[in-house]
């Protein structure tokens, strides 16, 4: 037998042994503070279609409902044209979207159908038509709710449900966050930790988005709260750092990158209003990292 299957069969035979009581002296394990921070809002728009999300580029706001996407004037909040399609029709639940260069960049799911499907929809922010898909398909991580450009590829939400729309076996703690190369091939990923994933039950994050500071802000689906995430020094599961106060009852909102300020839009369900919000700065504890800081995989480095 060579050394290696003897190491390995012995550690199958060999009952585990606790090292603690060896007296084998471990550091105790200081969570990092989580901060409560404040957004203040700057802005609202009416819009019939805000049910699910809303986005912004430089001169319109958008509200999103499943089969739906209103632009709207962001100077003065005047409807300017629509995207519709039957509610029955080809796409069922568009979750969220975000503006870049011309295009809107939508995440679409087959919910509350299972199995699970995914795909994005893409947008003509000129006309309001719909020019391109991509279907990801039938996958274990449930089913998309939003997505963005990294670079040297995507980073994407994904959700699972305790109730309609929902799996038997996987619940609301199964929704995670995941990293693609630039052809939508997975790379890594990373678990919601329970501070936040336990306030959106029985739901999961229904939104999110890389801040200009390089850490993710996560919405859920009810409550009025937007949770800053750091990544871990090591490990699966990342670092819940802030939570910040935004009147929004959760969904999906965006980033507004046509300016250098801290705006984001998100809506107000039982309103159909877009609002828009000025979010405080975050400081980062020591001992986690910025999303900016993702490099490749060192596994496959030299």
């Amino acid at each position: 037998m060579s050394l290696r299957r003897l190491c390995l069969f012995l550690l199958l035979v060999s009952p585990l042994t606790d090292l603690s009581g060896q007296g084998l002296q471990l550091p105790a394990y200081v969570a990092v503070p989580i901060a409560q921070l404040q957004a203040e809002e700057i802005g609202r728009y009416p819009a019939i279609e805000a049910g699910q999300g809303a986005a912004a580029d430089s001169d319109h706001v958008y509200a999103i409902v499943n089969t739906a996407i209103g632009q709207y004037r962001k100077a003065d909040g005047t409807f300017v044209r629509r995207w519709a399609s039957p509610r029955t029709g080809l796409v069922r639940h568009i979750n969220s979207c975000y503006a870049e260069e011309g295009r809107l960049y939508c995440a679409n799911s087959n919910f509350p159908e299972i199995p699970m499907a995914s795909s994005i929809e893409v947008f003509d922010t000129a006309t309001m038509t719909h020019i391109a898909s991509y279907s990801l398909g039938m996958l274990d991580e449930g089913s998309l709710t939003w997505f963005e450009r990294i670079p040297g590829g995507w980073m994407a939400g994904f959700a699972h449900y305790d109730e309609d729309g929902g799996l038997p076996h996987k619940n609301h703690n199964y929704a995670s966050i995941i990293r693609y190369d630039q052809e939508w091939r997975k790379i890594g990923g990373w678990m919601i930790p329970d501070s936040a994933i336990s306030r959106m039950q029985p739901h999961a994050a229904s939104g999110g988005g890389l801040g200009p500071d390089g850490l993710l802000y996560l919405t859920g689906h009810d409550r009025p709260e937007m949770y800053v995430m750091a990544l871990p020094a090591m490990g699966p599961k990342l670092i819940h750092i802030a939570t910040i106060a935004i009147d929004v009852e959760g969904q999906a909102f965006a980033w507004d990158k046509s300016g250098s300020e801290r705006v984001v839009y998100g809506i107000s369900r039982p309103n159909r209003e877009v609002r828009s919000f000025l979010l405080p700065e975050v400081e980062v504890p020591q001992g986690v990292r910025r999303f900016s800081e993702l490099g490749g995989n060192p596994l496959l480095t030299d």
